[in-house]
């Protein structure tokens, strides 16, 4: 019989009071690759993110390195279900059960331009490690006319304050180090 090695987790809220960031001590999936999974349907690949939409009152999956964020309904307080949890993500990790099936790097946002390079770069360097300390992830879109699309994804999809952070946050950065971006828009995930 194989042992497995103890997972320790612990739970780091964010700015959605719906969202809740579950730490373990051992890396989920690559680095770089971001799984966000606002339904059941589009959990396919992910043997975990099916298993946790079993509980009805999650509504979003989100696993990154070592990290998932799951966000619940409103109707349900964290305290009568964060154990619960806890528990089930733990017991998954120690059992070594399949956390993806395939992985696979999905980056269909190339950049095209040296404005591109540079949005990403600022997003990677500055943007992103906030976020992911919320238990979210920023992701490039596009840029065209001054317009830079980007989805916001993990805790962030849905957060009461993610426009604030949007707008007084990744905008002002994003127009302080490139001249040419007038806005910042995200797009639904």
């Amino acid at each position: 019989m194989k042992m497995s090695k103890n997972v320790n987790i612990y739970l780091e809220a964010n700015p959605n009071p719906n969202s809740l960031k579950f730490v373990t001590d051992k890396i989920l999936i690559n680095d770089g690759i971001i799984k966000d999974y606002p339904d059941v349907e589009s959990a396919i690949n992910s043997p975990l993110a099916i298993s946790l939409f079993e509980f009805k009152y999650i509504k979003r999956v989100f696993i990154m390195n070592n990290f998932i964020t799951l966000t619940k309904n409103e109707d349900i307080s964290w305290d009568d279900i964060k154990i619960e949890l806890k528990d089930f993500i733990k017991k998954y990790i120690e059992e070594e059960k399949t956390i993806l099936n395939k992985i696979t790097t999905e980056n269909n946002n190339t950049p095209n331009t040296d404005i591109d390079k540079k949005i990403i770069e600022v997003l990677e360097e500055y943007i992103q490690p906030a976020i992911e300390q919320d238990g979210g992830a920023i992701q490039f879109e596009s840029y065209n006319n001054g317009i830079v699309k980007v989805s916001l994804q993990g805790a962030c999809s849905g957060c009461p304050s993610s426009m604030i952070t949007l707008k007084a946050g990744i905008e002002k950065l994003l127009k302080r180090f490139i001249p040419e971006v007038n806005e910042v828009v995200a797009q639904e995930v």
